[in-house]
């Protein structure tokens, strides 16, 4: 995987431009990546309902738990599918509305920081292979692009402790190292 750190666009995966993003603040240094997951409806994978949300575009009759979120403005940088597929939302320099009110190490307002991956599950599932391998690799190309990351990875939940459950306890944090190590 590779990025362009000019256009902040990890190159050959889906683009699909969100309108829920804003420039970071100035000077600011990108050195956290924030783990989350997502399915829409909940609990339902392989549609197209992530990326409709995240563009503003989700048809609130489609589902019920629709209506109560349609009008929410939310972005990630990333979205994992669990077939594999990456689809960026927002440019790596630009700031995701991902994070929420959050704080990492006394740092307030994570998004001004951070990058946002989402993974397509749900709290509570566990996450195919392939997601863990995509997600390694997008996790190399982003240190390699961003040094300052290092190793700054945490969830949604480490952030937003109380407020956020995800990646949530399907999550094996061993397996993601197991495959980072494996591609260092």
């Amino acid at each position: 995987m590779h990025i362009n750190i000019n256009t902040g666009l990890l190159e050959n995966c889906n683009q699909r431009p969100s309108p829920n993003k804003d420039s970071r603040p100035e000077n600011t240094v990108i050195d956290l990546i924030v783990l989350h997951s997502i399915s829409l409806p909940p609990g339902q994978y392989g549609g197209h309902e992530i990326e409709q949300f995240f563009q503003n575009k989700l048809d609130r009759n489609q589902h019920p738990y629709f209506e109560e979120i349609h009008q929410m403005q939310v972005s990630s940088h990333i979205l994992i599918k669990r077939s594999g597929e990456i689809v960026q939302f927002v440019p790596f320099h630009e700031r995701a509305w991902h994070a929420g009110k959050s704080n990492y190490c006394g740092r307030e307002c994570c998004n001004d920081f951070s990058i946002g991956i989402e993974l397509e599950g749900s709290d509570t599932d566990t996450f195919e292979d392939i997601q863990y391998r995509q997600l390694a690799q997008l996790i190399a190309a982003l240190q390699a692009s961003y040094p300052a990351i290092s190793d700054h990875i945490t969830g949604h939940s480490d952030i937003a402790p109380g407020r956020k459950t995800d990646p949530g306890t399907g999550f094996d944090w061993n397996r993601l190292n197991n495959y980072r190590k494996a591609h260092t």
